[in-house]
């Protein structure tokens, strides 16, 4: 157990949704502490709760009922403009389809959540060129996103994840849409930004992110089948990889 206090901490997460008369339960008793500087990957199969996960844990959603403690701050039941704040005060957030203003150009897309923060236009610029240029884009400040390739597109939405300094960066399969290449270039500069301290956590079905994380949470049916760090992750690692391939496990 770290000696620091988690960045995250769920207690007993239930989130359901009505369906006519029928109640789906979509995440039961989810309990879990997310530390500075962990690379947590969220993995299951289709149905099992994922991406709701990630939306409460993205205080884009709020639980039926238990506790959500962001950065000590229980954000579980706020009213919707005190969740928009801790949300754009404490995270980042990567999409698969990138989300990009197409009408903006690539330090005008890093510096979104500045500008909704209430920053000074030089301030935006600075830190929009700094980040750009941590990305390796820094050729390409004024260019639109259709002017981009998909890798280079997620490197701008890398580097708006960061503008506001977050405590955690959330992303939801990062490199899904990304060719191989692109893709292990945006998972070294993952490593990268872990490597400075940097807490990631993610929803993937990449086995090449699956490799690199340092912690492997699996949701089955609502649940946490499984919550592995270092060596118990290694083979827990080993298994997910051994069942994308279909081999035995």
């Amino acid at each position: 157990m770290p000696d620091t206090d988690p960045i995250i901490k769920l207690v007993d997460i239930c989130k359901s949704y009505q369906m006519g008369e029928t109640t789906q339960h979509v995440l039961q008793g989810v309990s879990l502490s997310i530390y500075p500087g962990e690379y947590v990957c969220i993995m299951g199969p289709s149905g099992c709760g994922k991406s709701t996960l990630l939306n409460v844990l993205g205080c884009l959603d709020q639980p039926t009922s238990g506790d959500y403690f962001l950065g000590g701050l229980n954000v579980a039941h706020l009213e919707d403009d005190d969740l928009s704040a801790a949300r754009n005060k404490n995270l980042g957030f990567i999409f698969q389809s990138y989300n990009l203003i197409q009408q903006l150009s690539v330090i005008e897309n890093i510096a979104v959540p500045m500008y909704y923060g209430g920053a000074k236009d030089s301030e935006m610029i600075e830190t929009g060129t700094r980040l750009a240029t941590q990305v390796g884009l820094e050729h390409r400040l004024n260019h639109k996103p259709n002017e981009l390739s998909g890798g280079q597109q997620q490197r701008v939405a890398i580097a708006r994840a960061l503008s506001n300094s977050p405590l955690v960066i959330l992303a939801d399969e990062a490199t899904g849409n990304l060719d191989s290449k692109s893709g292990k270039e945006i998972l070294d500069l993952f490593d990268d930004l872990n490597q400075q301290g940097k807490t990631l956590v993610f929803v993937t079905h990449d086995e090449r992110m699956v490799q690199r994380c340092t912690r492997i949470i699996r949701l089955r049916d609502g649940v946490i089948e499984h919550d592995q760090a270092g060596a118990k992750a290694d083979r827990l690692r080993g298994k997910v990889i051994g069942e994308h391939y279909g081999l035995a496990a």
